[in-house]
């Protein structure tokens, strides 16, 4: 099943917010989705309700070349989670030299829930380049890269550009602009210049709504807190694009008909 990756080029774009709603539009489809926190700021946790001082995650077990599965949550919006966990900042470094040097240790075990043929990955990563993103970027069907609809953020086009095209995600790149705000002056130009420079690699356009702050302060997916509300609206077409740039793909990715067990990959 489908590897679909949530990068940008820095943090405080909405990266994480958007992998975390569009794991719950997958699952409210009816996919069996993992959620898997590839980022050490363990934040992918809070968008599905866990407590805030939980310090569990698969990090500290695979720092011992332990595995994943323990770690594994059921959430109430849907995806099961995987999330990263609280280790420390040393430890968390070590973590990233270890995976420079052997990618498999990540790419093994993402590899695993890949087999299982109900399964999806959504993976949220670190803002930039890192280890973890470079290691499973091989293994991914879709790399969504967000950006904001701001000067700052679509001035590193190129450098992203520049990127995929020496490997990084040739062919199955895809972009995002978040916080479209159509009240402001250089908003609406910006988003109109980036739609038209991405053409079809444009998954979509997610406008600047309060409800994503407040539906994170409430711990919860923007779709479970408000599901009229605009951003509800914009991110399940962002969804509906990724399942159909995957179906054009030909990765698999077939809604099961009946509820879907515990995956095998976890259960083993």
């Amino acid at each position: 099943m489908p590897l679909i990756c949530f990068a940008s080029p820095k943090g405080g774009v909405g990266k994480t917010t958007l992998a975390a709603n569009v794991s719950g539009e997958l699952a409210r489809a009816g996919y069996r989705v993992v959620a898997l926190d590839l980022d050490p700021q363990n934040s992918l946790r809070v968008h599905f309700g866990q407590p805030l001082l939980d310090p569990a995650g698969y990090a500290a077990d695979l720092i011992r070349h332990g595995s994943l599965r323990n770690a594994l949550r059921r959430t109430p919006s849907g995806p099961d989670l995987l999330p990263y966990g609280q280790i420390g900042h040393a430890a968390a470094l070590a973590l990233g030299t270890e995976l420079a040097r052997d990618p498999a240790l990540i790419a093994g075990p993402v590899r695993d829930m890949l087999a299982d043929p109900g399964t999806a990955v959504v993976a949220d990563t670190a803002p930039g380049p890192s280890a973890a993103l470079s290691a499973v970027l091989p293994l991914a069907d879709v790399l969504v890269t967000v950006l904001l609809v701001d000067p700052a953020s679509l001035s590193t086009i190129p450098a992203i550009e520049s990127g995929l095209a020496h490997g990084g995600g040739a062919g199955r790149d895809g972009f995002v602009l978040n916080q479209l705000d159509l009240r402001t002056r250089l908003g609406p130009p910006l988003a109109s210049a980036a739609s038209r420079h991405f053409g079809d690699r444009l998954l979509g356009l997610v406008h600047r709504d309060e409800t994503v702050c407040e539906a994170v302060a409430a711990q919860r997916l923007v779709a479970d807190y408000e599901p009229g509300s605009r951003a509800a609206r914009d991110i399940g077409a962002v969804a509906r694009a990724i399942a159909a740039r995957l179906a054009a793909g030909n990765a698999r990715m077939a809604a099961p008909s009946r509820p879907v067990p515990w995956p095998s990959w976890a259960a083993s």
